[in-house]
């Protein structure tokens, strides 16, 4: 029987994870076996000490707590629970955000595409905007909110060095209803493979969080793996829910820094140059954030960095 791990980051972000869980309490686990890990990064208000009763009170099994002593970012919270599935003999590694919620076959219809093509390494679901969530709420009739895409497919601008989801904002009407490769997956959902992991490796823990999800996808893309987008899976995602939201001096800080990170290592030579430009414009006149992911990146303070806010 094979062994799926999921993995729950959570940070300060209780409600969230509840939330999740108890979404997660519905899907269909046909002939595998299913741990839910929650990856507490040292959070202030309590989750941990909630999730434990949540999960004790509800009898929920098969869900294991690990509680970081320090805030190890998205990279090195996920990381946590990779180094734990491996240590379990898991089959598969599922990346999940705490700011989602899924349909009842979203795994199973991961997991299907996955047993067919030993060539895949990442998989990612149809991503809808939660409601309320939309980046444009007043766009849409009744009938169309939970149906409003975030991702349908991801790809890199490599001329800017940003990566965008594709179909996001559109509404769902069957456009995007194939099975098909590609470029990047996003780390709101995405189901890796054991081999995958084997051969390519975890997430690197000197972006802490953004772009890791980039990375990952072309270090696997660079191994002979293919990233699949699986239509027939579906979840619904809180937007920046877990981030302080859209614009936030956290974004500021991390984007900057870690654009700039990924770009030099995998950006064509014409990219890297507009990109050296660009740093030396936000030096002058972005954003104290921005000026400061900036200057990391160049002094080499990767990981957590300066950010303290």
């Amino acid at each position: 029987m094979k062994h799926v791990v999921i993995s729950l980051l959570n940070f300060n972000g209780k409600k969230n994870t509840l939330e999740c869980l108890e979404s997660l309490k519905n899907i269909k686990k046909d002939n595998f076996k299913l741990t839910i890990v929650v990856v507490d990064n040292a959070s202030t208000d309590g989750s941990a000490e909630s999730i434990r009763h949540y999960v004790s009170s509800s009898k929920y099994d098969g869900v294991k707590i690990i509680e970081n002593k320090r805030n190890l970012g998205f990279s090195g919270g996920h990381n946590m629970t990779i180094k734990y599935a491996l240590e379990n003999s898991a089959d598969y590694i599922l990346i999940l955000n705490n700011d989602t919620y899924v349909d009842k076959n979203f795994l199973t219809g991961l997991l299907s595409v996955a047993e067919r093509n030993s060539n895949v390494g990442i998989l990612i679901p149809k991503i809808y905007f939660a409601p309320e969530f939309e980046y444009h709420k007043n766009r849409y009739s009744e009938n169309e909110i939970g149906k409003v895409l975030w991702y349908a497919g991801g790809k890199m601008d490599w001329a800017n060095v940003i990566g965008y989801n594709r179909g996001v904002d559109v509404v769902d009407k069957g456009q995007f209803d194939k099975i098909e490769e590609t470029e990047i997956a996003t780390g709101c959902c995405m189901l890796l493979t054991k081999e995958a992991i084997d051969r390519v490796g975890m997430f690197d823990e000197r972006y802490y969080l953004y772009y890791e999800d980039a990375d990952l996808s072309m270090r696997a893309k660079k191994k002979g793996f293919k990233i699949v987008y699986v239509f027939g899976s579906i979840i619904w995602h809180k937007n920046a829910g877990s981030a302080g939201g859209s614009g936030s001096v956290l974004q500021d800080y991390y984007i900057t820094r870690n654009r700039l990170l990924f770009g030099f290592r995998y950006a064509p030579i014409r990219s890297k140059l507009a990109l050296f430009r660009e740093s030396l414009s936000l030096l002058l006149r972005g954003r104290q954030w921005q000026k400061r992911g900036v200057i990391d990146f160049y002094l080499g303070r990767l990981e957590r960095g300066s950010y303290n806010v």
